[in-house]
C-alpha cells in the first residue's frame, strides 16, 4: 500500500548511522517487496534482525487437498467445524482449519480464545476478516485493535502475534486468506503513484495503520527475553507449505522506529462504499482486494437497482475462468434462499458449472429496494481443492438445491 508513514525514532537519512544515548548503533533492516523494486520500508532494530539460536520444524495443521471432483458446486457449514469446548485452547495460528486451497491462495477458518504464537508467513500476504469477537494484534511495526467486519492486512514476513479479547458469548472468529503473493487495492482504484482515487469504494482516511512503536517492554517482556517464531514457508510439504520454529535469543518487538510504504493495516467492511445502478452491477464492483490469481469482494448492505423491471438478485453466471468462493456473514442473501446456507456458510461455485438464484428468489426478489446482507467473496482463476476443514463440514446436498425447486 503505497501511503508513506513514518513511525518512532528514525535518523534524518536513511541508510546512516543511528545510534543509541549510549553510543551503540540501531540495526537497519530493509523490508521489501519484488527485490527492491516495489514497496518497502526501513525498520530499526536493537537486536541484529537475523539472530536465531536454534530451529525446529513446526509441524502445520493437515495441509492437505482433495480435488472438486465430481465437480459440483458445494454448501460448507463453517460453524459445525469448530468443538465449543477446544476453543480455549485453538489460537489464530496454529489453530486454523484448511478449508479451500490451489497454489495461489489458501482459505482457513479459525475460532480462538487463547494468545497465539509469535508468527510470520513467508510465503505471501494474510487478509484476515474478523467475522466476529475482538482482538488486539501486535506486531514489529506497532499494534492495533480489531473488532467485527476488520480485515486486517498483513504483510509477508510480518512478525506479529494475535491476542483475543475474552468473550464466552462472543468469541474470536476469523476467516483467513492466505496469498502465495501480495495483496493489495485493485490498480483500476490506484493513480500511478499509488493513491486511491474518487471512484474507488474506500479511500486512505478508511485504513488504520498500528500504534507505534511499540517495544517489549510495552508489553510486559524483557528486552533480551528468549522468543519463539512460528514461520510459514515454502517446501515440500502438503500443498507445498512447510513449518519452522526459530528461536530467538531477544524480543521480537524491539523496532525502536520504521518509515515507508510497507505494513501492515486495517479496513472495516462498513467502510466500503457500495457502487449501485438502475440495473444490476456486476461482482468487480464489489471488490476489495486483489492478489495473484484471485480477488477479493464484499456484498454489503446497499440500494439495490432502481430500473422499473429491474431483477434485483444475480443473473444465472457461469465463472468459465474462476471459482466462486462465498462466506455469508450476516443477514439473508436474497438469492441464496431456501438452500440451507446461513450465516457461518460457504458456498463453493466452481468453474465449469452454472450457478444463478435458487428456484423462486427470482420472482421474490421484484421490487425489493435494499439487500441487507454481508458476505466476503474470494474468486480464484485457478480450481480450488477442498482441505480436510472443507470435507468435514459439506452438507452434500447443496449440488441438488436448485432440482428440488427449493426456495418456493
Amino acid at each position: 500500500m503505497a501511503h508513506y508513514r513514518a513511525v518512532g525514532n528514525i535518523p534524518p537519512k536513511r541508510h546512516t548511522q543511528h545510534r543509541r544515548r549510549g553510543g551503540e548503533l540501531y540495526y537497519e533492516e530493509l523490508m521489501g517487496e519484488e527485490g527492491f523494486s516495489s514497496d518497502s520500508s526501513l525498520l530499526y532494530h536493537r537486536s541484529l534482525p537475523s539472530t536465531i539460536s536454534a530451529a525446529q520444524v513446526w509441524g502445520l495443521p493437515d495441509q492437505s487437498t482433495t480435488p472438486n471432483h465430481p465437480l459440483v458446486p458445494r454448501h460448507l457449514r463453517l460453524h459445525d467445524l469448530i468443538d465449543a469446548k477446544s476453543v480455549r485452547r485453538t489460537d489464530v495460528v496454529t489453530g486454523r482449519r484448511l478449508v479451500l486451497g490451489n497454489g495461489d491462495v489458501r482459505i482457513s477458518y479459525v475460532v480462538a480464545g487463547r494468545p497465539s504464537p509469535w508468527y510470520r508467513n513467508a510465503i505471501g500476504d494474510e487478509c484476515l476478516f474478523v467475522e466476529r469477537g475482538r482482538a488486539r494484534v501486535e506486531t514489529v511495526f506497532g499494534a492495533f485493535d480489531v473488532k467485527e467486519g476488520d480485515y486486517v492486512i498483513i504483510p509477508r514476513a510480518t512478525t506479529h502475534r494475535w491476542l483475543p479479547r475474552r468473550s464466552a458469548n462472543n468469541p474470536l472468529r476469523v476467516y483467513c486468506i492466505e496469498a502465495n503473493s501480495h495483496i493489495a487495492p485493485p490498480k483500476r482504484y490506484l493513480s500511478r503513484y499509488g493513491q486511491l482515487l474518487e471512484h474507488a469504494p474506500y479511500c486512505e482516511r478508511d485504513l488504520r495503520g498500528p500504534d507505534g512503536p511499540l517495544l517489549a517492554e510495552d508489553v510486559g517482556a524483557a528486552a533480551d527475553e528468549e522468543t519463539e517464531v512460528f514461520i510459514k514457508h515454502r517446501g515440500r510439504g502438503p500443498g507445498g507449505v512447510v513449518g519452522t520454529i526459530h528461536t530467538l535469543p531477544f524480543h521480537p518487538l524491539d523496532v525502536v522506529g520504521w518509515d515507508g510504504c510497507l505494513y501492515p493495516y486495517v479496513f472495516n467492511v462498513a467502510d466500503f462504499e457500495p457502487i449501485t445502478g438502475r440495473i444490476h452491477q456486476p461482482p468487480p464492483v464489489h471488490q476489495v482486494f486483489e492478489g495473484h490469481n484471485f480477488v477479493i469482494c464484499n456484498f454489503v448492505p446497499r440500494k439495490v437497482d432502481y430500473h422499473p423491471l429491474a431483477v434485483p438478485v444475480p443473473y444465472y453466471h457461469s465463472n468459465v475462468d474462476s471459482d466462486e468462493i462465498m462466506f455469508y456473514v450476516d443477514g439473508d442473501y436474497e438469492a441464496r434462499k431456501g438452500s440451507g446456507i446461513a450465516k457461518g456458510s460457504i458456498s463453493v461455485h466452481p468453474g465449469g458449472h452454472a450457478h444463478g438464484p435458487q428456484p423462486g428468489a427470482t420472482e421474490a426478489s421484484l421490487g425489493v429496494e435494499r439487500f441487507d446482507e454481508l458476505a466476503v467473496m474470494v474468486d480464484t482463476f485457478r480450481p480450488l481443492d477442498l482441505g480436510e476443514g472443507g470435507l468435514a463440514v459439506d452438507d452434500g446436498e447443496y449440488a441438488l438445491s436448485w432440482s428440488r425447486g427449493k426456495g418456493r
